[in-house]
């Protein structure tokens, strides 16, 4: 996933959020595997309010996902892990270009790469 150029302002906007103390806070939480937003507003020492207002904002540019359980008892329950895998920051012709690279897209590109070596098309 690319950011720059003619989207500076998504740059900008990741930026913003990578600088709020909640969202790196939920994001690293997020890492360990899937949580709830309860489990993450105890871990974040935020409200569940923060949790998902932060949540909402990481969502919208693909840094957490969201996944839907059903417990034993039937209830239905969303926990959040962060799909951020690598941020780059470059500098070039005086414009900051920011590069993100998910799990999902480290997990096509390591199939990619194994089916190539393998021969397979």
């Amino acid at each position: 996933m690319q950011y720059g150029g003619s989207s500076s302002s998504d740059s900008a906007e990741i930026f913003q959020i990578l600088a709020d103390e909640y969202a790196r806070k939920i994001l690293l939480a997020a890492d360990h595997g899937p949580k709830t937003a309860k489990t993450l507003s105890e871990e974040c020492d935020a409200s569940l309010t923060t949790i998902y207002r932060r949540v909402s904002k990481l969502q919208d540019y693909g840094l957490i996902e969201e996944h839907h359980t059903v417990d034993d008892d039937g209830s239905h329950r969303s926990k959040f892990e962060t799909s951020l895998e690598e941020l780059h920051v470059e500098i070039s012709d005086g414009q900051l270009s920011l590069t993100m690279e998910t799990r999902d897209e480290l997990a096509d590109n390591f199939t990619s790469l194994w089916s190539n070596l393998r021969g397979e098309d």
